[in-house]
């Protein structure tokens, strides 16, 4: 029996030595997606402008990295906000914690390489060598153009610096705050393919707009987390919008449920009809905004969105009624 006891004793130390082996080299060797490119990127006009375009309307990323005014039905970002940091993202929308979304104008970024920027975008570790949990989406981006990736860090660049306190660490839940040491990755980069190919040219877009985190329903009901198998792009997330609640729409081709029925005029219309500033501005109640960044969509150009309308009528279509519907 003091046998057996002694033997259990060595095997239970021998597991716990295990465990904090794994989660000592977890926590303190990865992430390691090798160091940052030894790149310079070039200012030029051509860059900015369509780092410009990505980054405010197809990208998205000053519309997550801006504080904003839900008072205003569009979420206007109030001026002095621009890039600055947006908001806490916890686990109201599925986040397994909190995370602080943080200021990318050259305030914060002035320390950082372009090769550090790069990397983080695309690999998803930061300049102190820390995972970026992939709320932010450079899973995507890891797909890019590397010509795409430069623009936006020259356009980033080129941002008026805007002074803010340091932000709070991310705050993850256990055992994603372990995990998430094993989540970046080395990018493989795509091409930006001609807009001839529109199929090909409108999937290029659609993940750079990350599309399938807002219209993919998840376990959770929410917008992070684990994708329903078969439910990609059928929309059914849900979002609460002040005291309504609101479910992203199915972007699939079926047509009861999702744009089977739509025309590729009136796809590109919908985006259209948010670039008049006056008509969004009439609308003065919390409870009419959405959290479809409709103001920002609506600045890509026609080309672009009759190529993702056309991508999407390439995939499967999937009946899923919504309380939209």
């Amino acid at each position: 029996m003091k046998k057996f006891k002694k033997a259990l004793l060595y095997a239970v130390i021998f597991v716990v030595l295990a465990v904090v082996s794994v989660v000592s080299y977890v926590t303190l060797a990865l992430p390691d997606v090798g160091k940052p490119e030894n790149i310079t990127v070039a200012l030029t006009p051509q860059r900015i402008a369509r780092g410009q375009y990505l980054a405010n309307h197809v990208c998205l990323c000053i519309d997550c990295h801006s504080q904003r005014d839900w008072s205003k039905p569009i979420g206007d970002i109030p001026p002095g906000h621009f890039g600055s940091g947006g908001d806490d993202i916890d686990i109201s929308e599925g986040v397994p914690g909190d995370i602080y979304i943080p200021n990318i104008t050259p305030y914060k970024l002035r320390s950082w390489t372009d090769g550090e920027i790069f990397r983080a975008i695309t690999a998803g570790e930061r300049k102190d060598g820390s995972a970026i949990f992939p709320l932010m989406p450079w899973p995507h981006f890891s797909k890019m153009d590397r010509e795409d990736l430069y623009a936006i860090i020259a356009y980033l660049r080129s941002l008026p610096a805007i002074k803010t306190n340091p932000y709070p660490k991310p705050k993850l839940d256990f055992p994603t705050n372990i995990f998430v040491h094993t989540m970046p990755t080395r990018a493989i980069f795509g091409k930006l393919p001609d807009n001839s190919d529109t199929a090909k040219y409108g999937e290029y877009l659609t993940l750079m707009a990350d599309c399938d985190l807002c219209h993919s329903r998840k376990e959770n009901g929410k917008m992070f987390g684990k994708i329903i198998p078969g439910l990609n792009f059928a929309g059914g997330v849900e979002f609460q919008m002040g005291n309504k609640k609101i479910y992203s729409a199915n972007l699939t081709p079926e047509k009861q449920t999702g744009i089977g029925a739509w025309t590729r005029e009136a796809f590109v219309e919908r985006f259209k009809s948010f670039t008049d500033s006056a008509r969004l501005k009439n609308k003065s109640s919390k409870n009419e905004a959405s959290p479809m960044p409709w103001y920002d969509y609506s600045g890509m150009s026609e080309t672009d969105l009759k190529a993702i309308y056309f991508y999407l009528r390439t995939i499967k279509p999937v009946y899923n009624k919504t309380f939209n519907n």
